[in-house]
Order: C-alpha cells, then structure tokens, then sequence
C-alpha cells in the first residue's frame, strides 16, 4: 500500500475516534445488562403475565419472526406496539451501535493488515496502545452482548412493533438478528474473525514482553532496585527522571493484563508456533485469576481459556499450561500482592513525605508521582476484584488487607501534592520543553536521512511550538494546550509504522525516545487532571460498594488505620470518572451514589469522634459528680463508727461501694503502654517472624512523640509514663508477668539468627561486621545482615537498655556453658590418649598412632565453633551497647575506660573481674569476660578435685589444636577474603579458644598467656604436619586453615606475632594469603565472564 494511501486512511484519527465510541457503545451494552437484571428497572411489559407467551413466541423464532401470521402470539404485542416502541428505541439502536462499531473496527484492522503496520509499544506507544485498545474494547463488547439474556426479546420485539407500526421491519434488523445469532457463542466467532490478524496482533503483545516482566516484580526486587526512593542516590536527587518510554512507566499493569489474556485468546494460533508468544502469555496467566471487562464484569481468565482450548485440536499442552498456572496464582499471587502493598506503604510514604517536604522535587520527579499512583491503583483494583469474585478459598487473607486505608490515603496525598503544586510543575517542564526537548529533537530531524514533506512539516511545527514557550505564560495564568501536537505525533507514528514508509520509525528510534519525552513533558502543562484520572482513578469502587464498606469498616476497627480513614469519602469524588456522554442517563444515579456514600462516611466519621468526644465529657461528669457535698456524708459516717466497733454497721445489700474522688489518678497498671510497645514488635511465634530493632526503635520514637505530644494537652506526667514502661520492657517480664521486647528478641535472635548460624546457613562475616545469610532455599526467611549489622546492634541495646542486654548476655552464656559441658564428657573420654599426645605431640611417628584413636574430634570443633559463632555475636552486641553508652553517659564511659586500662597482669584477680564487670556493662571488650567466667564458675561441678578440673581444661585445648587439620578436608572451610572469615564459621574459633581459655584458667587462677602459647606449639605442629601428608583430599583448604594461626594471634592479647613466628615461620603464612587471594580470584573469573 502506497505511503499517499496511508496519509488518506487516516488511522490514527480513526482509532482514536472508535475506542472513544467503543467506550460509550460498551457502557451502554454495560447499562442494558444491568437495567434487565433488575426487576425493579426492566421495561415494564417484560414482567407482565400477559405477554409472556409472546416473549417466548419471539425468543423461540428469532430472527425469523412472522408478524403478519403471527396475530395469536403477538397479541399483547400489537395492543402495546407504541409504548414498547418508546421504551425500547434506546436499546435497539445501541444493538444497531454495537453493529455498526463492528463493521467500523473490521474495517480498520483489514486496512491496517494491508499496511503491514509495525507495533511497538516502546516506540510508537499511541498507536500501539489504540491498537490493543481497540482490540480489547470490541472483544469487550461483544462479550458484554452476549451476556444480556433478554437480548433476542428485546431486538425481536421492538422490530415486531415497529412493523406493526409502519408496515414494514428496520431495516438493520435482518443483520442486525444474525450479527446476535454469530455470537451466541461469541469466543469461537470470534477466535474465527482475527484468525487473519494474528501477525499483527501478536507483533504488538511481544512488544510488550520487557516491560510486563519488569512490571512484575516482587516486593523484594522492588525493594532491591530501590524503587520510588528519591533519597536513595543523592546526588541524583534534582536530576530529572527520565525513560525512554515515558508512558510504560506509569501504564497499568490492569491493561497489560486485558490486552495479552484477550489477544492470545483471540489470537491463540501463535501460542503453538512461537515460543516468546507461549512466554509471555503463561507470564500473565499467573498474574490474576479475573480481569475486568468493564466496571464489574469480568472474564473469568483460566477457566474461559481452558474452555476455549479444550475445544481446540492440538491445545493439550496449553490446556496443561492454563492448569498449571491457575494452581500458581491461588497459591502465590496473594502473598505477592500482598507483599507488594506492604513495599509501596513504606516506599509512597517516603516519597509523599519527601515530596510534600521539598515540592520543588515535584519539577524533575513528575514521573515518581504518577508511577506511584499507578502502582497503588493497580494493586488496589487486584484486590476488590478477587475480593468480589473469588468466594470459596483455603486462604481468604490473601483477599484481605486491613491497612488498605493506608495506601488510599497515601494515593490521595500525592493527588493533592499535585494539583497543590502544578505551578511548580509546569515551570519546570515549560522550560524543559523549551530549552532542551526542542534543541535535540531539531537535530535529530536534521540528522534523519530521509524525511518526507508531510512528516517535515509535522515535525518543523513541533519546534516551532516547543521554541516559543516561556516562563511568563505561567506567571500569566495562561492556559496550555498542546493536543494538536500530540494527535500530530500519534499521526506521525502512523505514518512512520507502515512497510512502505520513506521514513520508519523503528529505523529511527532516537525520534521515537525525545517525542515520548516531549508528550509527557507537554501533558505537565495542559492535563495533569487528566493524567491523575489516567494512573489513579478508583472509580471501580462505584461498582464494588460491598467491598468498599467493607474496607472502611475494617479501617474504623483497626486503631491505627483510623487516621487514614478520611480517605474514603475522597475517593466517592472518583465516581464522576467513569461516566460516557453516550450514557449520560447513567450520570444522576452515578452522583447520588457518590454523594450518598460521601455523607454516609463522613456521618460514620462523625459519629465516631463524636462518641469519643462524649465518652471524655461523660467520664469528666461523672468525676465533677463524685465531688459533690452529697456523697461526703458516707465517708464520713465510716471514719466516725471505725472509733466504736460496737456501732460499726455492716453495708447494706446491692449499695455498691464507691471510690473516693481522686482514685481514678492512680494508676492501676501500665499494660496499656507496655503492651503497644510489644505488639510493635511484631512478633509470630509460628512463623519466627519479628521487626527488626531499628523499626522497633523507629515506632517507639513515633509513640513516645505521640504521648510527650498529648500530655501538652492532657497536663499528664508523660516521661514518668514513657520511663516505667520502657524500663519494664528492660527486664524479662513486665508487671502484668507477661513477655517484653527483652525476652522476645533474645529467643528470636538464640532460636532463629544464631542457631541457623550454628547449623551453617548463616554466617558470620568480620568483613560487613554482620552476620550473612547463605543463599539457599527453604532454610530461613528473612535476610540475617537485616537484623545483626552495626545499625541494628545499636538499635537493640538502645531498646533494651544494660538490663536488657545483661539478660541476653546470661542467655547467651548459658548456651554456652551447656557447650563446655559436652566437650569436657569429651575430654574425658579420651583422657588418657590426649595425655600421651601432650607428652608427644613433636614425634611424628609416636603422633601418627596416637591420633586416630581419639573419637569426636569433629564434634569437639562443631561445639567449639557454635561457642565462637555466640561469642561473636555477643561482641557485636556490646560493642551497640557501648556505642549507646558513649552517646547518653559520655562523662561515664570515660572514666570507666581510664580505670580499665589500670588492670595490669599483677592486679587481683577479683579486682580485675570488679573492673571487668564494671566494663561489660558498659558494652567495653575485656580480655578477660566476666560473664563467661561467672557462668563456667556456677556449673554445678561432679566429684571431680579442682585439680583435674583444670587437667581437662589443658587437655580441651590440646584435643582442639591437634584436631584442626580435620578441618582442611571441608569444602567451606575456604577463606574468603570478601567476607573476611569461612562459610562454615570456623573463624569463629579463635575467639572461641581464646574467651574460654582465659575465663577457665582465670577460674583456675593459672597463667592464662602459657597455656595458650602451648595451645600455640601443638597446633603448629599438628598443621606443619599436615604439609607432609599425601592425600589431596585431606589437605585441600591447608592453606585457608593455616591462616588461623595469625586470626588466633589477632584475636588474643596475650599473644603476639612473635611467639607465632617461633613455632610457625610468617613464610607460611605469607604464602597462604597468596595462595587463598589467587584462588579466590581464579573462583570469581567464571562467575564474571558469565
């Protein structure tokens, strides 16, 4: 088809002009279906008696109705031939609308398939997004047809009266009767008529494959890509937020949804034959189980496409796929939504709150705003309509959200940011169009290589429209309107989308990237409103009022979504939205419900604060009206017959006892605030889940705020409240003997963080100064460095205060202690060979029979590696609570540590361990722990003298020191220089072997350096040994292994690198960094290349 041709079709005027008229005829189908469902609106003569056998008479032969011979049947008919006509001309001539739009859509689509246009909706979006428009529309309609179940009567009927009236039928009735008739079974007629179109179609979905992919993340990948987050970078933050598609950015997931679930089915040829078609098509088959066709009529996705298929010849395994992911959705979409609302309450937050602080972020952030918009309204839509429709479900809380208020409020903050800030917002872009949407697209017009006369002049006048903006038209007040320039670049695509185009757009993608700017830069200036309704209409709840009360009655139960529930009545000014001039009867009852709804949540609101309000004025009464003279008289009467007990008088019955004036000041218990401050926590024991301490902290914040803000009002004593309450959560119990956050978080952190440490899932990296969690599947569910950085640490010693702390440090070290237990029962058991190994441990020969006699040698090193991974913990720990400790008590911590640093080796021991105590509490390091020491001295002890007490403690780190080559044949025991230490926490060992052996020879009151310099000796020997060994299985980590020696030394400061040099040479060392480093390196390689 030649390029005169495609400027005649004019198809951009045409698919604008059809989906707009598309919208109407489908709302008026919308409005029969719902005028013949309800007896209370249906025509009158339908529900008479009387015309019943004429009713069937027509249903029965339609559309070959014989009126002339027909006179016992159409009776009633002929008696009411001109009120029925009266009634009925409205419903006939929109089935004539439904008619006729379908001859004008085939129409369309044959010519646009003799064009051979090419779709994509990242370059020429407009026509892309009509297409697929228009499509959907007119498969919409015709679904909407064939669910009105008096269709046949009402067509019929109206033409029997109407030949009865002028002698002769309508004349569209004969095509009219058999377009009904085509689409009894409207799916298969239809899959029949786009069978030619399939190329074209098909073309224009795969378009849309990227974007729908990255459209469809998770929370997580959300959270990960930081999306929303103004603050996350910056630097960047004034930089303006652009895309190459401005539109996909913020086009509803909902629509993406309609177009690929309608054009496969429509088009399903493509399924069998492209695999990118079979992609992406499973991809939205496990998105959502209903789509909507209009207001609440929906398509029931899996089961009209399995229906559909299952007829098919050749569909058995897209029949297999349609079941598969109908199984995915019930069992994962609702989580995933959910998890989604979670993310975009706290990321809409940030940005509202960003926003509304700095609204000058609104010029170059624009795009933030609506993309938000965009995503909450997807997300809310998701909700009411599987809400509405899914009724019989295992997990009815996935179509439940209690804190929904939240993020209609949110929506309605960024509404109003801004239509409060327009003016920001059209300076901005105004300048933005003018001073650089204009420079770079006239060089790229002057860059093309062919530009026809028609797109040169389109193009000239875009420039010229851009270049003679200024900033004094905003100043003015004028008024922008910039339609003309965005119908010209809709024709421009059109023009440019056809085979035998001079110019193609997709050859020239640079014009395509800087007109997709400029349309949205132009939509800043003249139809923000029209954008707002575009990303963030709601109008959806005009049709779903169940589920919308139900919203806003869940939203007055739960107490902190009460702020939020203002939201509601906003959204019935949404309802306004989606009316159509060609049903305009429609809009009198649209308003009254709007307005019906707004009062009625606006009474409820009312209601509510005005019950509050007369709670307090009751509850004032009735204290004025304990101090009245009148009820003195009994409080004088006891105090006067307490004197004589002869004339003491005993109550009479049913007198209830009364309190005296002012015993409502005293405070009964403090669960109200204690309890809050617990159910912040979040905690699940089913589930192990809990809020991290740092949002704990945030919240608590928040709360005190909260109530420092109310006693200014109240005249309450709010800090002695804040302090009793937060120092209750300090201790394991509170007054009413129930948990607090103290107790809570130690089990979380010893049952879930540290025994998945224990077990390897979980490791500690020295590097991040955080425990990490290890990629794999099924073994926890939630990220470890979220909850034991630095930050994190800080948080929970700042929550829990040196009580709190000092109670999971006892926690911590029982566990410990129970781990020192087991491995002396070991020590025990092996007690006479590792004697002669401390006799002989420089004699190889004597070594090579004496050690595989020792049994739970690997066990000795698992116990003493969860002994290391606690320990560790702890330290971070105490180094949060120091940092805590510095910050309130500077004028503390500073002689604290002054009169640390006064221990010396000679000191006392109890002096020391004074001191030390003192320290710990404080969250300084000793060398010496006190806890550990206090924790192995009250172990209940056998019968066993204090003698070989100590014996076993010498032969402990003996057993350890000549186990430690065992370790080079695990595969994690590699020493990772990314992380610092080992993926199974081996380096953890050191501090084990270190924190145990000084709090055991202290206990001991022996020299705590010579034990470990022979600790020292043995080990260096035990892996200098290992060198010689011949196995490649058994010395496959040596080299990670021996760089425990320099952690040992590190760890310790009663050790140095020159005892280490004694026994082992620093060349080892040396060259086992070099080894570690280029191993480490050599791993990466691959894995980068990839």
């Amino acid at each position: 088809m030649s390029l005169t041709s495609a400027y005649q079709h004019k198809l951009a005027e045409k698919l604008t002009i059809l989906n707009d008229r598309g919208q109407g005829v489908l709302i008026r189908m919308y409005n029969i279906k719902k005028t013949c469902s309800d007896p209370k609106s249906k025509p009158p003569f339908l529900l008479e008696k009387s015309m019943e056998p004429s009713l069937k008479y027509i249903n029965k032969k339609f559309p070959n109705i014989d009126v002339r011979n027909s006179t016992q049947h159409l009776g009633p008919v002929h008696r009411e031939k001109a009120e029925i006509i009266r009634f009925l001309t409205n419903y006939y001539q929109s089935f004539v609308d439904v008619m006729e739009f379908r001859d004008h859509v085939y129409e369309l689509l044959n010519t646009i398939d003799a064009c051979q246009c090419h779709f994509d909706i990242n370059l020429n979006f407009d026509f892309t997004r009509s297409y697929l428009d228009l499509i959907v529309t007119y498969t919409s309609v015709i679904l909407l047809l064939s669910r009105i179940e008096d269709r046949r009567i009402l067509i019929g009927m109206y033409n029997c009266a109407h030949e009865m009236l002028h002698g002769h039928g309508d004349p569209s009735f004969a095509r009219l009767g058999q377009m009904v008739l085509e689409y009894d079974h409207p799916l298969k007629k239809l899959t029949e008529e786009f069978g030619p179109h399939t190329k074209a179609v098909s073309g224009a979905l795969l378009s849309l494959h990227f974007l729908f992919v990255r459209r469809n993340q998770g929370a997580e990948q959300w959270r990960s890509a930081q999306l929303l987050s103004l603050i996350s970078n910056p630097p960047a933050m004034i930089n303006p937020a652009n895309s190459d598609t401005m539109a996909c950015e913020y086009l509803s997931v909902e629509v993406m949804e309609r177009w690929i679930i309608i054009g496969f089915l429509l088009c399903h040829g493509c399924l069998n034959s492209n695999s990118q078609c079979q992609k992406l098509w499973k991809l939205c088959l496990q998105g959502s189980l209903y789509i909507t066709l209009i207001r609440e009529d929906v398509l029931q996705v899996h089961k009209v496409t399995e229906d559909l298929f299952s007829s098919l010849k050749g569909y058995g395994k897209r029949v297999a796929d349609i079941k598969e992911s109908k199984e995915h959705v019930i069992a994962n979409s609702g989580q995933f939504h959910c998890q989604r609302r979670q993310f975009l309450r706290m990321a809409v937050k940030e940005l509202e709150t960003v926003l509304a602080d700095e609204p000058g972020l609104l010029g170059p952030k624009a795009l933030f705003a609506f993309m938000a918009l965009s995503f909450i309204r997807d997300e809310v839509t998701w909700l009411v309509r599987h809400t509405e429709n899914v009724t019989k479900t295992k997990t009815p809380e996935d179509y439940a959200d209690s804190s929904i208020a939240e993020l209609l409020f949110l929506l309605e903050e960024i509404r109003s940011l801004v239509r409060r800030h327009i003016k920001v917002i059209q300076q901005y872009h105004l300048q933005y169009l003018a001073r650089f949407d204009a420079l770079v697209l006239s060089d790229i017009i002057q860059n093309l290589s062919v530009c026809p006369e028609e797109e040169s002049i389109i193009m000239s006048s875009f420039v010229s429209t851009l270049s003679s903006l200024n900033l004094k038209q905003v100043d003015n007040g004028e008024k922008f309107e910039f339609s003309g320039l965005r119908l010209d670049w809709f024709r421009l695509q059109a023009y440019t989308s056809v085979a035998k185009a001079p110019l193609h757009l997709h050859e020239n993608p640079d014009l395509a990237k800087v007109m997709n700017l400029i349309v949205f830069h132009s939509r800043m200036l003249d139809s923000v409103e029209k954008l707002l309704v575009e990303t963030s209409d709601l109008s959806t709840f005009c049709f779903h009022l169940r589920i919308f009360e139900k919203m806003f009655a869940m939203a007055l139960e739960e107490p902190t979504m009460l702020r939020y529930a203002i939201a509601f009545p906003l959204i019935c000014a949404h309802f306004v939205h989606c009316t159509h001039e060609m049903c305009p009867e429609e809009y009198p009852h649209l308003k009254n419900h709007g307005l019906h709804h707004c009062n009625s949540f606006l009474e409820e609101l009312a209601k509510q604060t005005s019950n509050c309000v007369l709670e307090i004025c009751a509850e004032q009464r009735n204290l004025s009206e304990q101090l009245l003279p009148k009820h003195c008289a009994t409080t004088i009467s006891k105090a006067k017959n307490k004197k004589t007990v002869k004339q003491r008088q005993t109550p009479r019955k049913g007198e209830p006892e009364r309190d005296k004036p002012g015993a409502e000041s005293h405070r009964k218990n403090r669960s109200i605030v204690t309890k809050a401050i617990v159910w912040l926590a979040g905690y699940n024991a089913t589930t192990q889940e809990i809020v991290r301490p740092s949002e704990l902290l945030a919240g608590v914040k928040a709360y005190i705020g909260f109530i420092q803000s109310l006693a200014q009002f109240l005249g309450a004593d709010a800090s002695r409240v804040i302090r009793n309450a937060l120092l209750q959560q300090t201790q394991p119990l509170d007054s009413c003997g129930e948990q607090t956050i103290t107790t809570l978080y130690t089990n979380w952190y010893l049952e879930s963080l540290l025994r998945q440490a224990s077990s390897g899932t979980i490791i500690f990296s020295p590097a991040m100064q955080a425990f990490i969690s290890l990629p794999r599947e099924g073994e926890q569910n939630f990220s470890a460095e979220e909850f034991s950085d630095i930050s994190e640490m800080r948080a929970l010693a700042e929550l829990l205060g040196p009580y709190g702390m000092k109670f999971l440090s006892e926690n911590l070290m029982w566990h410990v202690t129970s781990q020192i237990v087991e491995l002396k029962k070991l020590v025990v058991e092996n007690m006479d060979i590792l004697v002669q190994i401390r006799s002989n441990f420089s004699k190889p020969d004597l070594m090579a029979s004496l050690l595989p006699q020792l049994t739970g040698a690997e066990n000795v090193l698992k116990r003493m590696t969860i002994i290391g991974v606690i320990l560790s913990f702890r330290a971070m720990a105490q180094e949060g609570l120091r940092e805590v400790f510095s910050s309130h008590c500077p004028f503390l911590m500073g002689p604290i540590e002054c009169l640390k640093e006064f221990v010396t080796p000679d000191t006392d021991i109890k002096v020391t361990l004074s001191i030390f105590e003192l320290a710990s509490a404080a969250g300084v390091g000793c060398d010496i722990d006190p806890a550990l020491v206090a924790a192995i001295a009250n172990l209940k002890a056998d019968t066993s003298s204090p003698e070989e007490e100590y014996k076993v403690a010498c032969l402990l780190l003996i057993f350890l020191a000549v186990s430690l080559p065992l370790l080079a044949t695990d595969p994690s025991s590699f020493y990772s220089i990314e992380k610092d230490g080992y993926n199974n926490n081996i380096h953890c060992l050191t501090k084990a072997i270190i924190q145990v052996s000084a709090a055991l020879f202290t206990l001991y009151n022996k020299n705590i350096e010579t034990h470990l310099k022979e600790f020292l000796v043995v080990a260096s020997v035990s892996l200098l040994q290992l060198g010689q060994e011949t196995d490649k299985l058994k010395t496959r980590n040596r080299e990670s292994i021996s760089l425990l020696m320099r952690l040992m030394v590190e760890e310790s400061s009663f050790l140095t690198l020159d005892m280490l040099e004694s026994c082992f040479p620093y060349v080892l060392l040396r060259n086992a960094y070099r080894e570690v480093s280029r191993a480490f390196h050599l791993n990466r390689v691959p894995a980068s290349t990839h």
